[in-house]
């Protein structure tokens, strides 16, 4: 096996015709540590990069495609040489989606993102982007913090005031022990004695949002250097002082104003301010009075939360569009909108909404959704260098083999389209199976056939993604990777390739954005066109199923 070979400045172009097999023919740059090169390696050693078998000029729209990691192309190792010497782009799935960008605040991390596209420029290569708007992965603490009511002025409100330099008699409550009215320098005070718990004011309604403020007056009657210490509940809510343990502290000799702000702990409605006495010695209690700021904040309106959602949006797409330049020409715009579960009254599937967070299209509105997140993303594209010819945006999907979904997708890109949406494109996300079971397979052939006619059917750009195959024994249990035998493993890569010509047959010429595999190697299941041998990656029957299918073979 041949040593490692390292190539600057973009790709290696293979001479027409002709495939150099002694060494390495990955796209790489100086820091690739590939040990050894994996491709050339038996079998199949003699098959060059999947991508040359496409036939250009009979295909001029298929594009094959992988999905990786950001952080594995960014390393640029064995995946990333794989990925860019084999394919025509590379997607990175949800790590370029707003859940792994914004923060809470709104802050956007663009890092990983422009680490590759800076990569992507030196070595001449192709992105396909991550979908811009979705409900999974969206980031939910900056759409939390976006709708969250509003702050407001407030004013204070006096509430009730206990005077016991006036009182004659304690009638207050006392959960433990006993309170009494005594003489103390000069005036009628509370005393609160050993170990007793004593509602120093109460019979007042809280209102649950509102921060309290409540001032007394207190000293103690025994002469300590280190005073008397006492706890304070405010309706249901310890109030930490500043003595140890949390403790409030009162000494002998001088009246101490204490101020505590608190709310009440939930579920309590009876407002009420405790002391729990200590073993060491009396406090005594002047005056109490407690007032309140009410809840400062107010819902948004309808029209203020939507003004906040769309500059979201355009904040949004302004952020990546800005760090794009324009490189990368295709994206999924919407991620999985379709409902499988809500039903409209026309028989169609509902796009989805959430009552427990908030999703785009809650605000934007069903109809408006797509119009309005294209146009922000166009804008965008166009302003920070783009050419508006070369945008694609496509609706990603799954479960598409139900003909439910895809009628009711078709649906609403129907509406969408009437509004002045931007929709180039489906991405139909698969979740294909190889069966052992004669009649099972049939079936699973048949779902696919059907549908990529349904697919065709739209005129649209159709792009198949998450292009694993699985495989089911006869019984339906899952063969894995490390028990596969060679015929199992033929029979997946002859399916593999059935799908690839269904696709290249079933769908036009013109409307084919291509195939995106979705692990370049095996995971737990046998699905890669290479399998990892002691880090190794060993092309597999599937690796020659794709070179054989997409000749033409």
């Amino acid at each position: 096996m041949c040593m490692n070979k390292f190539f600057r400045n973009g790709l290696l172009m293979l001479a027409a015709g002709a495939l150099v097999v002694s060494c390495a023919d990955y796209n790489v740059t100086d820091d690739f540590p590939a040990h050894p090169d994996p491709s050339f390696v038996e079998p199949y050693k003699d098959l060059g990069p999947v991508k040359s078998y496409i036939d250009r000029a009979q295909y001029p729209n298929l594009s094959l495609g992988a999905t990786l990691k950001v952080t594995d192309f960014n390393k640029q190792e064995l995946a990333h040489a794989a990925a860019v010497t084999n394919f025509d782009d590379v997607a990175f799935g949800t790590t370029l989606m707003a859940g792994t960008i914004v923060n809470a605040r709104g802050v956007m991390n663009f890092l990983d993102m422009s680490d590759l596209l800076t990569h992507v420029d030196e070595i001449g290569y192709t992105v396909y982007g991550s979908p811009l708007f979705a409900n999974a992965n969206q980031a939910d603490d900056w759409m939390n913090m976006l709708t969250a009511p509003i702050e407001i002025p407030v004013d204070y409100v006096e509430g009730k005031e206990v005077d016991y330099t006036t009182m004659s008699s304690f009638d207050g409550t006392a959960e433990s022990g006993s309170a009494s009215i005594i003489q103390y320098d000069g005036m009628n005070v509370l005393k609160v004695p050993l170990r007793a718990k004593i509602r120093i004011i109460e019979g007042f309604e809280v209102d649950p949002k509102a921060k309290y403020t409540i001032t007394f007056w207190a000293t103690t009657d025994k002469v300590s250097d280190t005073g008397v210490s006492f706890n304070v509940t405010f309706s249901g809510t310890p109030v930490e002082g500043s003595g140890t343990g949390g403790k409030w502290v009162v000494k002998q000799g001088k009246w101490t104003k204490f101020v505590i702000e608190a709310q009440s702990a939930e579920g309590v409605t009876d407002g009420y301010l405790r002391i729990e006495n200590g073993p060491n010695g009396n406090v005594l209690v002047q005056k109490v009075n407690v007032g309140y700021y009410p809840d400062n904040h107010r819902p948004q309106t309808d029209k203020e939360i939507s003004d906040t959602i769309n500059f979201a949006v355009n904040d949004w797409c302004d952020g990546v569009m800005k760090i794009n330049a324009g490189r990368i020409k295709s994206f999924d715009l919407i991620d999985e909108p379709i409902d499988p579960k809500a039903e409209l009254e026309n028989g169609m599937l509902d796009i989805k909404h959430s009552t427990e967070k908030v999703f785009w299209q809650d605000i934007l509105g069903s109809e408006n959704y797509a119009p309005v997140v294209s146009r922000a993303a166009s804008t965008a594209f166009e302003k920070h260098g783009g050419n508006p010819a070369d945008l694609k945006f496509f609706i990603s999907e799954t479960g598409l083999d139900n003909p439910k979904v895809i009628e009711s997708l078709k649906y609403w890109i129907g509406i969408w389209d009437s509004k002045g949406a931007k929709i180039d494109g489906i991405n139909a996300k698969l979740n294909l199976f190889y069966s052992e079971d004669a009649a099972t397979q049939a079936a699973n052939e048949a779902s696919l056939n059907l549908l990529l006619d349904n697919l065709a059917a739209t005129g649209k750009l159709i792009r198949l993604s998450n292009f694993d195959i699985k495989y089911q024994d006869a019984a339906g249990a899952p063969v894995l990777a490390n028990n596969i035998s060679e015929d199992q493993r033929q029979r997946l890569a002859d399916y593999y390739a059935y799908v690839i010509r269904s696709y290249m047959t079933k769908i036009p010429h013109d409307k084919q954005a291509g195939l995106c595999k979705g692990n370049l190697a095996d995971t737990t299941d046998p699905v890669g066109l290479w399998y990892v041998d002691n880090r190794d990656w060993v092309r597999t029957a599937t690796y020659k199923a794709f070179c054989d299918a997409l000749s033409g073979k």
